[in-house]
């Protein structure tokens, strides 16, 4: 593996400039870098439109905006781009794949669905926790938790995998499952969920 002394010899030595900066940067970053006409620019800043960043990266015009999750590393996960350009569809591919979106809105709108990762952790901590302050060992209650759902994340392999289907062949009429879920849906969770994806989404797109 060959590093290059700055920013700039990445860009040059390169056909596919793959940019991946806070949305703070961005602007400053990519300032400072010349780009060639015939450069394929994909980029994982999050809430960068791809006029905003047409400026920054002329005279290239071969842009696309992608959501590249850690799992990528893994080849286990998709990745959503937007347009679907070749550089990027030829990158996501070889990584785990690609999942073209048609408009720039629903591009953000998945971004937005990107943020709920650490809640997801949170409502598995706060099981484990529960099960902690009942007298299970810690370690014996994370371990329980979190082998219980990784267990089940191979249901969700399927390209058409039906969320509603996979709930209702986990509950039976009258047991614990219905009931769990019977009461976070009286509490408004679901909602509270809808309410905090309407929340990032406008964060994203009020610039």
């Amino acid at each position: 593996m060959r590093v290059a002394v700055d920013n700039q010899q990445v860009v040059d030595d390169s056909d596919v400039v793959v940019v991946c900066l806070l949305p703070s940067h961005a602007a400053e970053v990519l300032a400072g870098l010349q780009f060639r006409a015939n450069h394929a620019v994909v980029s994982a800043i999050a809430g960068f439109p791809v006029a905003q960043l047409a400026g920054p990266v002329a005279p290239a015009t071969d842009i696309a905006r992608s959501i590249p999750l850690t799992a990528v590393a893994t080849r286990r996960s998709v990745t959503p781009v937007y347009p679907a350009t070749p550089a990027a569809t030829g990158l996501y591919d070889r990584l785990g794949g690609s999942m073209e979106i048609a408009s720039e809105l629903a591009f953000e709108s998945v971004s937005a669905a990107s943020g709920t990762v650490a809640a997801y952790f949170r409502y598995l901590g706060t099981i484990a926790d529960w099960l902690s302050s009942r007298g299970i060992p810690t370690a014996a209650a994370r371990r329980y938790v979190a082998d219980t759902f990784a267990a089940l994340s191979g249901e969700l392999d399927s390209p058409g995998a039906d969320f509603a289907a996979l709930a209702q062949s986990h509950t039976t009429p009258g047991g614990l499952n219905e009931q769990f879920a019977r009461d976070l849906e009286a509490a408004g969770t679901y909602d509270a969920v809808q309410g905090g994806l309407d929340a990032l989404l406008a964060r994203i797109t009020e610039k």
